[in-house]
């Protein structure tokens, strides 16, 4: 992760003008600047975000439909994303991903994977060992910005009419930063 690459959000004027005064504005402006809250009926926006339990997001009720998956990856949610979109009227989305992410070098985690699933879950070991070979390479992400940013142009490209906003939150000062796109 790089932090030249992060875009700060300490007033309205960093907003980028192509998210100011839409979905993606408002959730910066509720999460990192303290917007009182309005009262929503229906979602703004899709977020899209880690299932790591050191992020939370401070947003309104009813103002997000929120996806949580390892790595804020959404390859495999895409019957949910259409789902919000095409049902929920979603025109945005925020795509957050976050540092020190465990889906980050996931194969230096393989033991840990494995006797966990013995150990707690009580698996045997081949099995253990084979479901982790099998879906960590479909999970593994190099690193957290690069693969917010390739996973983006990805939902672009199928979805070309949505907005989509990369984003990453930071664990240390829980705040959400833009990322700057080439």
């Amino acid at each position: 992760m790089t932090m030249n690459r992060l875009i700060s959000i300490q007033s309205t004027k960093d907003i980028l003008p192509e998210y100011l005064n839409s979905p993606v504005g408002l959730l910066l402006e509720y999460h990192n600047l303290n917007r009182p809250f309005e009262v929503y009926q229906n979602a703004q926006l899709l977020i899209g975000m880690c299932m790591d339990n050191r992020k939370h997001l401070h947003i309104p009720d009813n103002f997000a439909f929120i996806i949580r998956s390892g790595g804020a990856n959404l390859r495999y949610s895409e019957f949910k994303v259409s789902y919000a979109i095409s049902v929920g009227g979603i025109k945005h989305i925020a795509l957050i991903g976050h540092n020190n992410c465990g889906m980050v070098n996931l194969i230096a985690r393989k033991n840990e994977f494995i006797n966990g699933l013995v150990e707690i879950a009580g698996w045997d070991r081949e099995r253990a060992e084979e479901h982790f070979m099998t879906f960590a390479p479909m999970f593994e992400i190099t690193n957290e910005t690069d693969f917010i940013l390739s996973e983006t142009k990805r939902l672009r490209l199928r979805y070309p009419k949505i907005t989509i906003a990369p984003m990453l939150y930071l664990v240390e000062d829980n705040k959400l930063y833009l990322i700057k796109e080439d």
